[in-house]
């Protein structure tokens, strides 16, 4: 079966940036993509108690709209290059992305969700555009991968994966990361940062430690101890210090990094982010 690649768009560079970076990242691999892109109806909100259905003169002229910009994008797209590999599919629909995410994983038994970090209306003051936060904390069924905006594409050669062993991994929860380090040939830094400064691992986090490394097994990975105040600050300290191509992370609730929208993770990783971030959920 191939591998099912959700990738939203609004049409902005960054999306199509977000693309392109998708396409390179699984070049060698069979993908179905699923080239989203959600409208709205200006004036009308969708939870109002009407909204302009099919037919309907607003109705009409929105999907046309969000029609154009599709047969735009797969020209872009196809004059780019062609990859047998790759087989793409449109998805133009009346709905918030969230939502329309949420019926196509499970229409669709999406993989993963390869989008932009910014949108086409996003504030330039923002580190990550206000989709991109509301899908990573809201769609836990499948991983989501953030794409910056400027940067070409790079393989991940080198993952930062932050964890603090404090509970036990499945290999479920692990599977893309891993996926990803074998078709690149990726060096996974497994990073520990010593916050409380103990100077050494429990026994609970040393069994945790050692399953993580049952998993990662068949991948080039190297286990790192950092001490530092906060993990943010350990993160950009170890990042520093050797280039990074990815950082991955597990996001689980009221954990480590809890939440997405509490925790200052993502925007303390840099001022202007130049690497894609894997959100891994737990499952």
């Amino acid at each position: 079966m191939n591998k099912r690649v959700l990738l939203p768009t609004d049409y902005s560079k960054n999306a199509i940036n977000a693309i392109r970076y998708a396409q390179e990242l699984y070049q060698d691999i069979e993908c179905d993509f699923y080239l989203l892109n959600a409208f709205q109806v200006s004036g009308y909100r969708l939870d109002s108690m009407r909204i302009p259905e099919p037919g309907e003169y607003f109705y009409e002229t929105a999907k046309a709209n969000s029609e154009e910009g599709m047969s735009r994008l797969m020209e872009m797209i196809r004059s780019r290059s062609e990859n047998p590999k790759h087989h793409f599919h449109t998805i133009c629909t009346l709905n918030s992305l969230v939502e329309a995410i949420k019926n196509l994983i499970v229409q669709k038994d999406i993989d993963i969700i390869v989008m932009g970090t910014k949108g086409i209306t996003a504030s330039k003051a923002r580190i990550f555009g206000t989709n991109t936060v509301t899908v990573m904390e809201q769609i836990r069924e499948c991983p989501v991968i953030a794409v910056p905006e400027n940067p070409a594409f790079s393989p991940p050669k080198e993952i930062v994966f932050p964890t603090d062993y404090k509970t036990n991994y499945k290999k479920r929860e692990i599977n893309h990361l891993v996926e990803i380090a074998k078709v690149h040939g990726s060096t996974i830094h497994v990073l520990h940062i010593d916050k409380d400064k103990k100077g050494k691992l429990s026994k609970k986090e040393l069994a945790n430690k050692e399953l993580l490394q049952d998993i990662l097994k068949g991948t080039d990975y190297e286990m790192h101890f950092l001490p530092a105040t906060k993990v943010t600050k350990g993160i950009q300290i170890f990042i520093e210090r050797g280039n990074c191509d990815m950082i991955a992370f597990l996001n689980r609730k009221h954990l480590f990094f809890g939440s997405i929208l509490s925790n200052p993770l993502v925007k303390e990783i840099g001022y202007e982010p130049k690497t894609p971030i894997l959100e891994l959920n737990d499952n």
